[in-house]
This record gives C-alpha cells, structure tokens and sequence, in this order.
C-alpha cells in the first residue's frame, strides 16, 4: 500500500523545554503509514535552514519518499507548542517557506501513481485536488477543527474521505456538522473527539468507536496517526468499524511518547 502525504510542513518547538520536533499533518501522516508497514512519499516545501535540513533527514531516516520536496530560499515553517498536562497547546505559527508552495503537472503525475494521497487544511494544494480526484485516485483531507473554512470547502467536492477534530459539540450537533460535510462529496466523513474516541458516517450509517487505554504523554500527532491507522485499513478494504479500531490502536501509541513521532 502506497499512499502520498502532500502539503504543510513545520517544525514544534516546545516553548517550556526548547524541545524542536519535525511535524505537520501530512508530514506526520506520512511516517504513520511507515509505521505500519506501508510506503509513503511526502511532498511540501522546506526552507534552506537548520530545520529544512533537520525535517527531510528525519523523514529520510523513516523511510519516507522525500525526493519530491522543494527546498526554497527562506526559514522552515515554526509552530511554538508548549506541553501542558500532557496536552499540547498551540502558540504563534510563521508559515515559512510553505507559504509559497504549489504543484507542478509533475507533482500531480507522481501523487497519481500512488495507491491514496492525503492533504489537510493548510497544505495549499486544495485547488489542485480536482486534477488528482479525476484521475480516480481516491482523497483524504484532513478539515483539522474547520471543515467550514474556504480551503475545505473547496476541498471537500473532490474528497473521498474527509476528517475532522471536534471534541466541543454534543453528539447529535456533532452529527450534524459529519451530514453537511458529507453533504458536500466525501464518501466517509470522520470526527474525531479526543478522549471521547470517534464518530464516522458512510451514506446512510454513523459509527462510534471509543479509545484505548493509554498513558497519555502528548497529545501531539495523536490525530494524525488515528488517520494513518484507518486510512491502512481502508485500503485493506476492511469496513469502517475496523477502520476506526485501528485508527484508535495507531493514535494510542502516539500518545504514549513526547513529540509527533
């Protein structure tokens, strides 16, 4: 199984330990996939600094097909985290580089030889998925917590699977926000919702899946790799029930260490 992560990168530097960790959706995605045995390539834009170099060594050393990603005169894309109680609080966030990042007819080509490619909310290629969607390559983008914002919707009409986060609502609203995305294209729509686990809607059926236990360390990643895990079983072609147990397997382990990976 190959599946293509494309779009932000960034580098999660802890404010309260001066800890620096590569990251970012698809980046995360992407060494998730490796994880469980899959093939995955990345494909974004990194600076010519320090963390440009630190993030594609990183992913090199996973195993991750990097040789796609742009190196571009500028600073990596920074995420201040501090990690308070286990849970990772976002802080002020410099897109870097990324900020200039867009697909070639090459890239495309490339993302289409791939068995599924993933996106997400800040990836800057939303505009591009139409071009991957109709070359029957299957889509997952990744809304993070706002499905509603003008890149997902954007995004959503050429998406297979659409995800996003929403630990917030109660039950029946959240399963109305699941039915106006789904509303839109996706032929799965998942929500995750922290520790109260996941809901997913495929055409006319909701499904619920809990968490496992775990010592919960760091949030970070956590919902990353709860999509790598049902995105594999997805392309198993094992149903959406099984899809999300693994999706709650792969984010229990990633709970259990400092960082994304």
């Amino acid at each position: 199984m190959k599946i293509a992560c494309v779009g932000d990168n960034c580098v999660d530097y802890y404010d309260n330990t001066g800890e620096v960790f590569p990251g970012g959706n698809p980046v995360n995605v992407a060494v998730y996939v490796r994880r469980m045995g899959g093939q995955s390539a990345y494909l974004g834009a990194v600076g010519t600094d320090a963390y440009g170099g630190l993030i594609l060594q990183a992913l090199e050393e996973k195993g991750v097909d990097v040789h796609r990603v742009k190196r571009l005169p500028g600073a990596t894309a920074l995420s201040h985290v501090c990690l308070i109680d286990g849970e990772r609080v976002f802080g002020d966030y410099d897109e870097g580089v990324m900020a200039q990042f867009a697909l070639t007819p090459g890239d495309v080509e490339f993302l289409c030889s791939y068995d599924l490619v993933v996106s997400g909310l800040w990836g800057r290629v939303e505009k591009s998925l139409d071009q991957i969607a109709a070359r029957g390559v299957p889509v997952a983008f990744d809304c993070s917590e706002r499905p509603e914002d003008e890149a997902a919707q954007i995004a959503l009409p050429h998406t297979t699977l659409a995800f996003f986060s929403d630990d917030a609502s109660d039950l029946e609203r959240l399963k109305e926000r699941i039915l106006a995305v789904a509303a839109l294209g996706p032929r799965v729509v998942v929500a995750t919702r922290g520790e109260k686990g996941s809901v997913a809607f495929e055409g006319t059926a909701f499904h619920t899946q809990g968490v496992l236990p775990c010592v919960v360390k760091d949030t970070m990643g956590a919902g990353d790799s709860y999509i790598a895990g049902f995105l594999m079983e997805y392309l198993r072609g094992k149903d959406l029930p099984a899809c999300m147990a693994a999706g709650a397997a792969s984010s229990a382990v990633t709970l259990g260490y400092v960082g994304a990976w």
